[in-house]
């Protein structure tokens, strides 16, 4: 897969972590499309996301080419009301 996705915002996700469910909630509450990349079963998407983010941990988030980092990131960014601008 390539790393460059057209995408305005993608996600690298595994299923059943918390951290990102809370992420796809809180897009999914702004009315975000997003790409969502789950590395589960998907090790060459996994290094992937380790080569870009320089971070094992999941989620990690794309806004355009600017990477956000994890949902501590995205939520700080909501709770200082600049989430929205980075979206728009």
């Amino acid at each position: 897969m390539q790393a460059e996705h057209q995408d305005k915002v993608r996600i690298y996700t595994t299923q059943f972590c918390p951290y990102c469910i809370r992420a796809r909630m809180l897009l999914k509450s702004k009315g975000v499309e997003y790409q969502e990349l789950r590395i589960d079963y998907d090790l060459a998407l996994r290094q992937e996301m380790q080569r870009l983010s320089g971070r094992h941990t999941v989620p990690q988030i794309w806004i355009g080419d600017q990477h956000i980092g994890g949902f501590s990131e995205l939520s700080m960014l909501e709770a200082a009301g600049e989430l929205d601008n980075l979206l728009s």
